[in-house]
């Protein structure tokens, strides 16, 4: 199965050139994008056309950059070669409990999705954990904007529902048909690799990732995009993830 890599796991170890060869070289067929990769999209594609990359999807942050310039946001999609197009996330401080604000984030996802799909790309929201705290009402925010966009993809970071204090195979289940795309990272056991803030590679930590991969395997997710969020060796979370991956 081809796997992806998302790119901001390896932000701090450009130049680009040689990050796109190691991945390459381990085995990547895929990458998904960041804002780091978008200055020069053209120069970017031409880096993963060398190294026999391909880009498939992307995430574009803030929110607003799909409601302020579209155009922008499509044409460097479309150059890079993607079909899926993510918001990864809210700024800190639109991360509030209240059920309100998280409906009027989720209308908005569905209005951007309808015009990103007229240009002929798909469009979702990738999770972390913020939206799995309780809004005054009891209610989480990841069911308000599913429900108030139901026409949008969910990557599911399935670490980051675990770390939302959530299990991950009962949202796999509540919202199988929602799902399309997964990050696949993984969690220290406690009090380890406080360096990499708690985060370990594939297969190193405490995620039970052959049961996790067999349940979205299940539900037809097409693309799992490897990630760290803060490795301290690139190299080595890329390599002794996809070999663990690859045994599922």
């Amino acid at each position: 199965m081809d796997v992806s890599f998302q790119l901001y796991s390896a932000r701090n170890f450009s130049p680009w050139d040689n990050v796109l060869s190691r991945l390459s070289n381990l085995g990547y067929t895929q990458v998904e994008g960041f804002g780091g990769n978008y200055e020069d999209a053209p120069a970017f594609k031409a880096l993963l056309d060398k190294h026999g990359l391909a880009m498939p999807s992307g995430h574009f942050f803030p929110l607003e950059q799909f409601e302020d310039d579209l155009g922008t946001v499509v044409a460097t999609a479309k150059t890079l070669g993607m079909k899926r197009l993510f918001c990864p996330a809210l700024p800190p401080e639109q991360r509030v409990a209240d059920a309100d604000a998280w409906t009027s984030v989720g209308k908005r996802l569905e209005n951007i999705g309808k015009q990103v799909r007229d240009a002929g790309l798909r469009f979702g929201w990738h999770n972390h954990d913020f939206e799995f705290a309780a809004c005054a009402d009891g209610r989480l925010p990841m069911d308000i904007l599913l429900q108030n966009a139901p026409s949008i993809e969910w990557e599911a970071d399935i670490a980051w529902i675990v770390r939302g204090g959530q299990d991950p195979l009962a949202w796999i289940d509540r919202y199988a048909e929602r799902i399309t795309t997964a990050h696949v990272k993984d969690i220290a056991p406690e009090d380890e690799c406080i360096d990499e803030d708690g985060w370990a590679d594939v297969g190193y930590g405490v995620m039970d990732w052959k049961t996790l991969t067999a349940a979205l395997r299940n539900i037809d997710v097409d693309l799992f995009v490897m990630e760290h969020d803060n490795p301290s060796d690139f190299e080595r979370f890329a390599s002794r993830s996809i070999e663990t991956f690859q045994r599922f």
